[in-house]
């Protein structure tokens, strides 16, 4: 369903394409959250739900009355219902990348410190896809929007390290309040979530919604913190043994 809803978003437009990016995070944020239940337990789901839900809201509805930590700006009414200035779909839109980020980072680093720099990374350039692609739809819009990326106008370069701040306290919060900190073997259905994210944002960017500037530069920067799962998950090949 989840693939579905995002292959039929650059096909469709206005009411239609702006339901479909609610269905998305919908469906992206259950899939995460049951996940979280399933594999580790209600611990782990709450504390998902509290840091990346909660804490999400709390950011954003600090954003949009004070203009920190992302700058000024506001939302339209597209994405359904808000509360203090914020459609109650963007805090669960954290929340779905949120916990595929963290089991991502733990399945290919060690170190508390590290991991979670490495899904606070992966967090922050995943809105290297999402801001450009929202904000050509209309669904926010910066009051002062400079200085901004080469070809991504529209969003100001505080935006990403506001995004960056907060996910790091985000996934150091996340990382202490679940106690997850090992893989297991049932943790592939994230992987595969994780990497189809990336690889369908810059396919969708490059070839569908004309984006080219941000499928560059989430490509490239989403890419360093992402890639490594792809390798830490490639089969290795067994050293033939010489006669």
């Amino acid at each position: 369903m989840l693939i579905l809803a995002q292959i039929c978003y650059p096909l469709t437009g206005g009411s239609v394409r702006a339901g479909l990016t609610v269905a998305t995070v919908l469906i992206g944020v259950l899939l995460s959250v049951t996940h979280a239940l399933l594999s580790r337990g209600l611990r782990a789901a709450a504390a998902l739900v509290g840091t990346a839900t909660l804490g999400g809201f709390a950011v954003e509805a600090v954003g949009v009355a004070t203009g920190f930590p992302f700058g000024t700006y506001d939302y339209s009414g597209e994405l359904g219902p808000k509360l203090l200035g914020v459609p109650l779909i963007i805090p669960l839109a954290w929340t779905w990348m949120a916990w595929p980020a963290w089991l991502a980072a733990i399945r290919v680093v060690r170190g508390r410190a590290a991991r979670v720099v490495l899904a606070a990374a992966g967090l922050a350039t995943w809105d290297l896809f999402l801001d450009p692609q929202m904000v050509a739809e209309g669904y926010w819009r910066w009051h002062d929007p400079v200085p901004a990326l080469p070809g991504v106008p529209g969003i100001p370069v505080g935006n990403y390290l506001g995004w960056l701040g907060f996910a790091l306290v985000l996934m150091a919060s996340l990382s202490v309040a679940s106690r997850v900190s090992s893989p297991v073997a049932g943790d592939a259905p994230m992987y595969a979530l994780w990497l189809w994210t990336y690889a369908s944002s810059v396919l969708a960017h490059a070839v569908f919604l004309g984006l080219w500037a941000s499928a560059l530069w989430g490509g490239v920067l989403m890419g360093a913190a992402v890639l490594p799962l792809a390798l830490a998950l490639a089969p290795r090949r067994k050293p033939v043994p010489v006669a």
